[in-house]
C-alpha cells in the first residue's frame, strides 16, 4: 500500500490541490454548486481529450502541435454531416470522425517516421495544413450537432441531492478514456509506446518496431483528438473552423500531470486532473472579477512556467 501511495504521490497531490481549489471557489462564490460544476466540466471536456492525446504522443517520446487544428477539422466535419441526420446516420458520423482522427494522427506519425525530422517541425507544419482543411470544409461557424447526441454531455446524470453533482460530461470523459487507455496501457502496443519513449535504441534491440509503434501512438492520439473535436461541436451545437486554445493548455496539463517531456513515464490520470486544476484557476480569477486580459496573462504565465520547468527536468533527466 505504501509503495502504491509513493508511486502515485504526485497524482494524489494534484487531487488534493483540486479539492482545495473547489473549496476556494465555493468560498468565493457561495452559490457555486451542481450547475457550476457541470459548466466547468463541460468546458474542460475538449481540453481533457486534447491533453490525453498529447500525453500519449509525449509518452512515446514525441510531441504533436497539430492537436487543436485536427480538433477543428473533426468538429466542422461532424457539424456538416450531422445537420439534419437521423439516429443511424449520426452514429455513422461519429464512427466516421473517429476514423478521420485516427487517419490524421497516423499521417502525422508516418510523416515524422518517413522524413526523420523532429516531431515538433512536422506537426507544426501539419497544423497549418489541418487549419486549411477545416476552413475548406466550413469558412465560418456553421452546421449543426444532432440534438439528442448533445444531450449526452449536457446536465447532470440524474436528479437528486448527490447524483445531481455528477455531470454527464464527466461520466462520458471517464468512460471514453478508460475504453481507450485501460486496454492500451497493459497491451503489447502500450508497453512498446512506453519503451520507445524511454529508450528507443534499447526498445529496437528488444524487437520493438520503432516506426510502426510511433505511427500507432499518433493514430491513438488522433482518436482522442476526434473525441475532443466532437465534444466541442456537441457543446456549442455548431462547427468552428478556427482552432481553439487547446494546444498550450494541453502541453501544460501533461507536464503538470507528471508526464515527462522526454517520454517513457506518466499516465493519463494526472494530466486530466491537471486540466481541471487549470480550468478552476481560470474560473476563480473570473469570479474575483479580475480583468479578462489579466486573467489571460496569468493563465498563460502558469502554462509557460509549467512547460519550461517540464523541459528543464526532461533535459536533466536525459543527462542523468
Amino acid at each position: 500500500m505504501m509503495r502504491g501511495l509513493s508511486r502515485n504521490g504526485w497524482v494524489l497531490g494534484l487531487v488534493g490541490l483540486l479539492i482545495l481549489l473547489l473549496i476556494v471557489t465555493k468560498l468565493i462564490q457561495p452559490s457555486f454548486g451542481a450547475s457550476g460544476l457541470e459548466s466547468v466540466t463541460r468546458a474542460a471536456l475538449p481540453f481533457a481529450f486534447a491533453t490525453a492525446a498529447t500525453a500519449v504522443v509525449v509518452i512515446a517520446g514525441g510531441i504533436d502541435l497539430s492537436v487543436a487544428a485536427m480538433m477543428a477539422v473533426v468538429g466542422v466535419t461532424a457539424a456538416v454531416l450531422m445537420e439534419g441526420a437521423g439516429v443511424t446516420q449520426t452514429w455513422l458520423v461519429v464512427l466516421a470522425v473517429l476514423a478521420l482522427g485516427a487517419a490524421m494522427g497516423a499521417l502525422n506519425g508516418a510523416l515524422v517516421v518517413a522524413t526523420r525530422l523532429p516531431d515538433i517541425v512536422v506537426t507544426l507544419a501539419m497544423s497549418f495544413v489541418w487549419e486549411g482543411v477545416a476552413l475548406l470544409i466550413l469558412k465560418a461557424p456553421g452546421g449543426a450537432a444532432t440534438p439528442w447526441l448533445r444531450e449526452v454531455i449536457l446536465g447532470p446524470i440524474a436528479p437528486g441531492p448527490v447524483v445531481s453533482l455528477i455531470p454527464k460530461s464527466l461520466v462520458v470523459l471517464a468512460v471514453l478514456l478508460m475504453l481507450v487507455w485501460l486496454p492500451l496501457r497493459r497491451s503489447r502496443l502500450g508497453l512498446s509506446i512506453y519503451a520507445i519513449g524511454s529508450d528507443a535504441t534499447a526498445a529496437f534491440r528488444s524487437g520493438v518496431s520503432i516506426g510502426a509503434t510511433r505511427v500507432a501512438a499518433y493514430a491513438i492520439a488522433g482518436v482522442l483528438v476526434a473525441m475532443g473535436g466532437l465534444s466541442v461541436t456537441l457543446s456549442t451545437g455548431i462547427g468552428e473552423p478556427i482552432p481553439g486554445p487547446y494546444l498550450l493548455a494541453a502541453v501544460a496539463a501533461v507536464v503538470l500531470g507528471g508526464v515527462v517531456l522526454g517520454g517513457g513515464r506518466g499516465g493519463l490520470l494526472g494530466p486530466i486532473v491537471a486540466v481541471f486544476i487549470l480550468r478552476i484557476v481560470r474560473l476563480d480569477l473570473t469570479l474575483l472579477s479580475v480583468d479578462p486580459n489579466v486573467t489571460t496573462i496569468v493563465e498563460g504565465t502558469i502554462m509557460a512556467v509549467v512547460v519550461m520547468l517540464g523541459g528543464i527536468l526532461a533535459v536533466r533527466g536525459r543527462r542523468a
